[in-house]
């Protein structure tokens, strides 16, 4: 029984985090530079309640307790992201680099078309500044994993493309490197013309495909 309420639990918190991510990162940021703040604690206080009401035999009392600790983590995760975002936009202040802020993560994507040369994995010199901003910026929040994740659109051979990929994933991980971040926080992936964003039949949507991420996932405590 315990088992499957903790399934319906982890179930309902995944629905209402994909609910909230939903909302367009720009368009937060404009209207509510907290909205991730409140985001964190409205699905903090939601697991908190239902972690509590399970291990508790006054499931009440349990449910109270466990909502308002779950709300106050929670708000503080999502405070510690809405402040790394913006300050990781005045850092940038690049218009053709997009930070997404989905409430448990931070996403920083490149255009590929910016950072390398075709068919090239050598990052280009004027991105290497935007780069060690980022660095600079991960430096400062210490308690964090952060992934390099390449990606191309469909041109060429699929295994080229997937080696291409992971050869741009860790040429951006080597610029952070060289920028402070240290190796043992980094994950790198090559996903190749796998996870497209948008239509490969245009070259609008090919252009949108090529990219790296840089994804900043805050470490549980």
């Amino acid at each position: 029984m315990i088992r499957a309420k903790h399934s319906i639990l982890l179930l309902a918190g995944a629905s209402l985090l994909t609910a909230t991510a939903c909302t367009d990162p720009g368009m937060v940021s404009a209207q509510d530079p907290n909205q991730k703040t409140k985001q964190g604690a409205l699905l903090g206080g939601v697991l908190g309640a239902g972690l509590g009401a399970i291990v508790s035999d006054d499931k009440a009392k349990g449910a109270a307790i466990g909502g308002a600790l779950g709300a106050a983590g929670g708000a503080v995760y999502g405070n510690v992201l809405d402040k790394q975002e913006a300050e990781l936009r005045q850092q940038l202040d690049d218009d053709r680099v997009r930070i997404t802020n989905t409430g448990d993560r931070l996403i920083v994507t490149l255009p590929q078309d910016i950072l390398f040369d075709v068919d090239s994995s050598t990052v280009q010199p004027g991105l290497r500044g935007d780069l060690l901003s980022v660095a600079s910026n991960l430096r400062s929040y210490p308690d964090s994993t952060v992934q390099v994740v390449g990606h191309t659109d469909n041109t060429g051979a699929a295994t080229y493309n997937q080696r291409l990929s992971e050869r741009r994933a860790n040429a951006v991980a080597d610029v952070l490197m060289e920028g402070g971040v240290s190796r043992g926080r980094m994950q790198t992936f090559g996903r190749g013309e796998n996870q497209p964003v948008a239509d490969n039949l245009t070259e609008a949507g090919k252009a949108r495909n090529r990219r790296v991420e840089i994804v900043i996932l805050p470490n549980a405590t």
